[in-house]
């Protein structure tokens, strides 16, 4: 089991949090860089801007997007990711509002899935 977690970057930091990773492009607005207690910033994991712009959070476009961000993240190195949660709980943060319908989900599904896989191929 992996400790890879989600979370709103607005909500308050909490010392289980582990790792806390932004993964997204842009820094979200109102959030100083002492309060968000990173402990990486992983802009080249987040959506291409192209493809931010065309989603823009619409509900309606989600499984179009998720189709093409799964096409970006096929050559993104996740390693980084993976490892941390193979030793430690890991905290995945976005800034989007809606918690269903944005890329982090995505973005968490697919680790799951990649460590899912290394595991089962030990």
């Amino acid at each position: 089991m992996t400790d890879l977690f989600l979370k709103r970057i607005y909500e308050p930091y909490d010392e289980t949090d582990g790792y806390r990773i932004l993964v997204d492009r842009l820094w979200p607005r109102g959030i100083s860089k002492d309060d968000a207690r990173l402990t990486f910033w992983l802009k080249d994991v987040a959506p291409s801007s192209e493809l931010r712009k065309w989603f823009c959070h619409k509900p309606e476009l989600f499984a179009e997007f998720r189709q093409h961000y799964l096409e970006e993240l096929k050559s993104q190195n996740l390693e980084q990711i993976m490892e941390l949660a193979k030793k430690d709980r890991v905290t995945l943060l976005y800034g989007a509002k809606d918690p269903v319908y944005n890329h982090a989900i995505v973005l968490h599904e697919e680790l799951v899935r990649r460590l899912a896989m290394e595991k089962s191929a030990e």
